[in-house]
């Protein structure tokens, strides 16, 4: 039912404003998420899409304003990749709400909680939680662990010894996005060409902090970003409206950030509950073959 093609296409942007992109996909009304068991494995696992189709209208809309680009929008963006890259550790909360086009092509909308905290280069806990599941990630450095409290179900495996490469693996291997994942690829896309428009919208408040507002175009997006104005160039706010659904799908998340977090070693280390159960990680079909011809 899922593809992440579009969500691929984003990461590639300057400062992957992809940032807390959540699911937006095509399904049942009647789909139910942690019903309990089911034939796949994955059901610990998260991915997501942003995918729709373009119009004549917004095609025009596109060419009109592809050369529109504020250097100063651009420079700003970039000063905030900056500032992230030089985050040790960190603990955030967004809050996010997303669109789901049904079948018919009826938006419906979603709420969700992602709380993280995150030690660079090798530590992470992150707890997902929406109105249709549960999600808590376990990262030490050398083993992730994704339990799933409502069903009770949890998967270990090895894991690499950096964030950037647990998320290469997770999203290679397993067809799973880590949360919050473009915080981790921001140092090796410093790139903007990508985005053909940039705009200042202006000053604007987010939970009373004071940001400056911008709007950015891009193939398959258009998204803006409330960025924090003085020495702190942190993202409060993002919004991103998808460009190839007729029915353009809508993921928003209003960010806090605490920059100097406490916790312990043993926050990253998952304990199982006695009575949880254990399942198998399924592997992306064919990923053996791919990885052997490499």
């Amino acid at each position: 039912m899922k593809s992440s093609t579009s969500r691929r296409a984003l990461q590639t942007t300057a400062v992957g404003l992809t940032l807390f992109l959540a699911a937006c996909n095509r399904q049942p009304a009647a789909q139910k998420s942690d019903a309990g068991p089911s034939a796949s494995p994955t059901t610990v696992g998260t991915s997501g899409q942003i995918a729709h189709t373009v119009s004549p209208a917004e095609a025009s809309t596109t060419s009109a304003t592809s050369t529109e680009r504020d250097p100063d929008a651009i420079k700003a963006l970039e000063r905030m990749g900056d500032y992230l890259r030089t985050l040790k550790s960190f603990q955030i909360r967004s809050v996010t709400s997303r669109d789901e086009v049904l079948d018919d092509g009826q938006n419906v909308e979603f709420d969700g909680i992602v709380d993280m905290i995150v030690e660079r280069p090798n530590r992470l806990r992150a707890e997902v939680t929406s109105d249709k599941q549960q999600r808590i990630y376990f990262y030490n450095g050398s083993s992730l662990s994704i339990f799933a409290p409502r069903v009770n179900y949890f998967a270990t495996l090895p894991a690499p010894p950096t964030i950037r490469e647990l998320a290469d693996t997770l999203t290679s291997k397993y067809d799973i996005e880590l949360p919050l994942v473009d915080l981790f690829y921001w140092s090796d896309r410093k790139s903007t060409d990508d985005i053909v428009s940039a705009t200042d919208l202006g000053a604007s408040q987010v939970d009373g902090v004071t940001c400056q507002h911008y709007a950015f175009r891009q193939e398959g997006a258009d998204w803006q970003v409330w960025i924090q104005l003085g020495d702190y160039p942190l993202p409060r706010k993002l919004v991103i409206r998808t460009t190839t659904d007729e029915a353009r799908p809508r993921f928003a998340s209003v960010m806090t950030w605490n920059l100097a977090p406490s916790f312990n070693a043993a926050a990253f280390t998952f304990v199982p509950p006695a009575d949880a159960h254990k399942i198998a990680m399924a592997q992306v079909p064919g990923f053996a073959e791919r990885g052997a011809g490499h």
